[in-house]
């Protein structure tokens, strides 16, 4: 049996790659979705163990002395994202190809660790203004949350040209069929 290969999907916020992550995980690529782990709170929508696994910054700590992550970062000041090994190993020794919505530095992290069985994409906006009518038009964030995304959205921008591929969504519809493109090409190399 073949092992499955990794797709590492990171952008800044609000750039759309939920959006194009959740439209592959509807196709024919034999994907499962890699949960993350976090120490934020849920949204309100938001189901433990569907959209994320919510620890407590106690609990995530712990795991990180346990060495459970393939990758972990403090994004904001107590508030860890990461990525449980045990879940993506069980998934890729299956020949189950693995989907990330990951960090930036995340995604970065995993590109390093699994090399040539990994695709990196960077989801970029089409210009800070977009990126920040989108985040203001989700409704879910307060204007000084909505700014410091903005202001770390310019910090990750600066990370794009160390992922194997940058597509600009500047086009939802657009970004979904070339990234469907580079998907198929990768899984079927």
């Amino acid at each position: 049996m073949t092992t499955g290969k990794l797709l590492i999907f990171s952008a800044p916020s609000g750039s759309g790659k939920t959006t194009i992550v959740k439209h592959l995980l509807k196709m024919n690529f034999n994907l499962s979705f890699s949960i993350s782990a976090t120490s934020r709170p849920p949204r309100h929508t938001e189901k433990h163990g569907v959209d994320y696994f919510f620890l407590s910054p106690e609990e995530f700590k712990q795991k990180i002395d346990e060495g459970a992550f393939l990758e972990w970062e403090e994004v904001y000041a107590d508030r860890y994202y990461g990525t449980l090994k045990s879940d993506v190993e069980n998934k890729l020794s299956k020949g189950i190809n693995v989907i990330f919505d990951v960090d930036v530095i995340g995604g970065l992290n995993i590109k390093k660790y699994y090399a040539e069985r990994a695709l990196a994409i960077f989801i970029q906006p089409p210009s800070i203004a977009e990126l920040k009518k989108r985040l203001e038009s989700r409704g879910t964030d307060s204007a000084e949350v909505i700014q410091s995304r903005i202001d770390k959205a310019a910090y990750e921008l600066t990370f794009r040209d160390q992922f194997d591929v940058c597509i600009i969504n500047d086009s939802l519809q657009d970004a979904i069929v070339k990234t469907e493109e580079i998907v198929h090409a990768f899984l079927n190399k």
